[in-house]
């Protein structure tokens, strides 16, 4: 069976030399039928010359399908222009929805600050489609002036973990004074929903084996190699419906029975799920004569993030290697 480019090519070469063909006979099936009189060439040759435009046509129209549906998704994903902030002399304005090849999608930002403080913008939290992010944005605005920032969401590590469809993004602003880093002088909840909002991506790649199920929190673990995305790793999904902001440190690892000193904390606010990983590098591996990693060990303190206050010091936590 020849493959489709073996067969164009070998209409091409009969409407190139069609007279070539006596000696083709496995090029091209029934070549003896093309060696007839010159009207039934011509006929053939119209017909060979239809079915090769419609060939590269078709070819055209696949080829551009894939790239016409990616533009129109990135395109579709818009924000309207809204004031997220103004008060004590900071002003900030969400303009547009941005994508960058390198840094990923994020929100193009207006900061105004015309108060007679240098003032630096701060998110303590980034929240994507219900999901804590690990991104961070920060932005000084010096008294009287203006800034244009974007704030950028870590779109390939949402990808990472299924969700492309950007559609809700919360933000915990704090305003510092920049001179004086002695406390917060305004912060704001905010909301920004996209163009994308009624579809957006909600669920993620929960598989694994439940960690710990109580009180409305809820962690599942599983351990990932060295062609992951994140490399090799031990994740975590977590849920978070307990009515409390909490933050979730590990405590104690071990893996194959070989304590590894990690510190991991991540915050989950009420209603909120995220994802951390745990990064094992080689050196981890080697330094404890570990080939492959077949068991893991974790000892979680869960707490309330403002009070710190314990809810659960759990026992050691075991699971497989999947």
């Amino acid at each position: 069976m020849r493959s489709i480019e073996e067969e164009k090519q070998a209409v091409i070469d009969w409407l190139m030399h069609p007279d070539e063909l006596g000696n083709r006979s496995k090029d091209i099936k029934y070549t003896n039928q093309f060696k007839t009189n010159d009207g039934m060439r011509n006929k053939t040759k119209c017909l060979a010359v239809v079915l090769c435009l419609c060939l590269f046509a078709s070819m055209a129209i696949g080829c551009g399908s894939s790239n016409s549906k990616s533009n129109t998704k990135a395109e579709e994903i818009t924000i309207k222009e809204q004031v997220l902030f103004d008060r004590g002399g900071m002003k900030i304005t969400a303009i547009s929805y941005e994508t960058d090849s390198i840094l990923g999608d994020g929100i193009k930002l207006l900061l105004e600050n015309d108060s007679d403080k240098n003032l630096t913008v701060y998110s303590e939290e980034l929240i994507v489609n219900g999901f804590m992010i690990s991104d961070r944005f920060a932005s000084e605005v010096a008294a009287g002036t203006k800034a244009n920032e974007t704030m950028y969401l870590s779109s390939s590590e949402l990808k990472a973990v299924g969700i492309e469809s950007i559609g809700k993004v919360e933000v915990y602003f704090l305003i510092h004074d920049s001179d004086d880093w002695t406390g917060v002088l305004m912060h704001d909840f905010v909301t920004i929903k996209t163009s994308a909002y009624k579809h957006m991506d909600k669920s993620a790649d929960d598989s694994g084996f439940e960690l710990f199920n109580e009180g409305g929190i809820r962690i599942v673990g599983k351990t990932v190699d060295e062609n992951s995305f994140w490399g090799t790793a031990i994740l975590l999904y977590i849920e978070n419906n307990s009515r409390k902001n909490v933050e979730i440190s590990i405590k104690e690892m071990s893996i194959n029975g070989c304590v590894i000193k990690k510190y991991s904390v991540t915050s989950v606010y009420d209603g909120k799920k995220a994802f951390d990983d745990i990064k094992i590098t080689p050196s981890d591996l080697e330094e404890n004569g570990i080939a492959a990693i077949e068991e893991v060990e974790l000892r979680f303190h869960i707490y309330e993030a403002i009070s710190h206050n314990t809810i659960k010091y759990t026992d050691p936590i075991t699971f497989t290697a999947q």
